[in-house]
C-alpha cells in the first residue's frame, strides 16, 4: 500500500528518469570507500514512518512530472494523488509576499514606508526601538523588522480559535505572546512569523477584502493554483481532499490536522503542483519572460538578499546557474519544501504528512538533484578518521537537551559498539539509533548531514555536544 498512486502530468521524456528518482533515494553524505546505499521511496517512507508524500518536479522551466505515494491517512486505503491537499505552513509566507508585491507594483503600497501609515484598525505599538527606524514591508518580508514571535504552534480541533486582533495582541485564546518590536528595525535578521501577521492586517486594512479572497484574486487565479486555499479551518466540503497529519510514531494527530488561524504566516493548504506553478511564474519573471504574477523588476528585488539569508519572503542563495530560492514548511503532522533554480528552470516541491518526513524529503531531493543534474544539493563524499576506543569512550554518555513541547526531558544518548560511535535522540517520539562518523577527534557527522561537535574537559571526557544548532550538556 505504501507505493500508492503515482500520477504523471507529463509522460515522455520523464518516465525513465522518474523511475530512477524514486528507486534511487540516497543520503546526502557518502562515506569515502564505502558503497552508496540506494532505496525505493516505499522503503524510506516505511523507515521514517511517513504515510504519504506528494512531489512535483520542474525542469526546462515547467512542471514535467507530479505524483503521489502512499496514503492520505495511515490505516485507510485512500491514496495520495496530485490533487491531495497538504499544509504548506511557512511556505504560506512567500506566497503571501507575492500578493503584497503585486500591490506594491500596482502603486498601492510602498516597500519602504512605515507600515503604520497603512494600518488603520490596529497599529504596531510605538516604542524606543522605533525612534529613527520604522517597520516596513521590505523589513517584514525579509525578517529584519525587529518583530517578535518566530512561529505559531497551531490549534487543535475543539480549541477556541483567536481573531487576528487577539493574535497580534497575544490575548487569549491566542497561544502566542504579543507581536511587538523589541530591537531596532533593520538592524538584525531574525525569523518572524509575527511580521507576516502584521502584513496580513495591513492587506485587510488596505483592501477591505478577506485574506483568503484576496489571495485567490491576486495569486491563485492568475497562476492557476486551482486547489490552493487560505481558508482556516479547512471547509467541511474540502476535507476529503486533505492528507491527515501524523506524529513521529506514524499515528494520526488529534483532529487529523492543526488549525492555523495565522493565515499569512502558515495557513495555506496546497499541493506540490500548485507550489511548483507559483515557483515557475516567479522564475519566468526573474528571467524577463511573461509572468502571470509579477514583473521582472519586482522579482529581481524579491530575490535580492536583504540580510542573509532572506530576500523578500524567500531564502535566496548561490550564484549564476546555482542561484536558487527556497522555503520550508513545518508544523505538527506536516513537512514541506519548495526549491527553484530560476536561471536554469529546475526545481521541485515536496510535501508529506508526518513529523519525521524531513530526512525523507532530503533523500527525495538528493535523488531529483542527481537525476536532473542540479548544480547543488547533490550528495557529498566525506573522509573519516580512525579513533582509538579510549578517545571514543570519552564521548559516550547521556547529554541533556532543551525539553520537548510537552515539557518532557529530551536527551542524546551516545554509545560505542566496537570501533563505531552511535547516537540516539530520546524523548521526542521514536528516532532510530544513528551512527556518527569522525571527521576529527571531536567533530562528527551523520550521513543525513547533521554536524555533531563535542567539547572535552582536560581529562578528554566530553562535557557538551552541539548537534547542529542545539546544545546538549552531559548528564552526571
Amino acid at each position: 500500500a505504501t507505493e500508492g498512486v503515482a500520477q504523471s502530468v507529463a509522460q515522455k521524456p520523464a518516465d525513465d528518469r522518474i523511475d530512477r528518482v524514486f528507486h534511487g533515494l540516497r543520503l546526502p553524505i557518502a562515506i569515502k570507500g564505502r558503497p552508496v546505499e540506494r532505496w525505493t521511496i516505499a522503503e524510506r517512507m516505511a523507515e521514517h514512518r511517513v504515510p504519504g508524500v506528494s512531489v512535483a518536479i520542474i525542469d526546462g522551466g515547467r512542471v514535467v512530472w507530479a505524483g503521489g505515494f502512499g496514503l492520505k491517512e495511515a490505516g485507510t486505503a485512500d491514496p495520495v494523488t496530485t490533487s491531495t491537499l497538504f499544509q504548506a505552513q511557512s511556505i504560506s509566507k512567500p506566497v503571501a509576499s507575492s500578493a503584497t508585491l503585486s500591490l506594491v507594483e500596482g502603486g498601492r503600497l510602498s516597500l519602504d514606508e512605515d507600515v503604520n501609515t497603512y494600518l488603520k484598525s490596529w497599529k504596531v505599538p510605538e516604542n524606543q526601538f522605533q525612534l529613527q527606524e520604522k517597520v516596513t514591508l521590505r523589513r517584514i518580508m525579509s525578517h529584519t523588522a525587529g518583530l517578535t514571535v518566530g512561529g505559531f504552534g497551531g490549534y487543535k480541533a475543539g480549541d477556541a480559535i483567536p481573531s487576528l486582533f487577539q493574535i497580534l495582541n497575544g490575548e487569549k485564546p491566542a497561544n502566542n505572546p504579543p507581536i511587538r518590536v523589541d530591537t531596532v528595525p533593520g538592524s538584525i535578521s531574525r525569523y518572524s512569523g509575527g511580521g507576516a501577521m502584521v502584513m496580513q492586517q495591513l492587506l485587510l486594512d488596505l483592501t477591505g477584502v478577506s485574506f483568503p479572497s484576496l489571495m485567490k484574486r491576486l495569486v491563485f487565479e492568475p497562476v492557476g493554483m486551482m486547489l490552493s486555499t487560505y481558508d482556516q479551518p479547512l471547509p467541511v466540503a474540502r476535507r476529503k481532499e486533505a492528507a491527515s497529519g501524523h506524529d513521529g510514531e506514524g499515528k494520526v494527530v488529534h483532529g487529523k490536522w492543526p488549525i492555523e488561524p495565522e493565515l499569512a504566516a502558515g495557513g495555506l493548504w496546497t499541493t506540490p503542483t500548485d507550489l511548483a506553478k507559483w515557483a515557475v511564474e516567479i522564475s519566468n519573471a526573474w528571467n524577463g519572460r511573461p509572468s502571470k504574477l509579477l514583473s521582472k523588476k519586482t522579482v529581481r528585488e524579491m530575490l535580492t538578499v536583504q540580510k542573509p539569508p532572506f530576500g523578500l519572503g524567500l531564502i535566496v542563495e548561490g550564484a549564476d546557474q546555482a542561484f536558487s530560492f527556497r522555503h520550508l514548511g513545518s508544523i505538527w503532522g506536516y513537512r514541506a519544501l519548495l526549491v527553484m533554480y530560476p536561471a536554469i528552470g529546475k526545481g521541485a516541491a515536496i510535501m508529506a504528512n508526518a513529523d519525521r518526513a524531513d530526512p525523507l524529503i532530503t533523500e527525495v531531493l538528493m535523488s531529483i538533484a542527481a537525476e536532473f543534474q542540479w548544480p547543488s544539493r547533490t550528495p557529498v563524499e566525506r573522509d573519516t578518521v580512525t579513533l582509538t576506543r579510549n578517545v571514543l569512550d570519552g564521548l559516550v554518555g547521556r547529554y541533556s537537551l532543551p525539553p520537548g513541547p510537552s515539557g518532557a526531558p529530551v536527551y542524546y544518548e551516545v554509545s560505542r559498539e566496537g570501533g563505531q560511535l552511535f547516537a540516539e535522540l530520546k524523548g521526542l517520539g521514536s528516532y532510530p539509533k544513528t551512527e556518527i562518523y569522525p571527521a576529527t577527534a571531536d567533530e562528527f557527522f551523520t550521513t543525513t548531514g547533521l554536524s555533531v561537535v563535542f567539547s572535552r574537559d582536560s581529562s578528554g571526557r566530553a562535557v557538551k555536544v552541539m548537534m547542529g544548532q542545539i546544545q546538549g550538556v552531559r548528564s552526571p
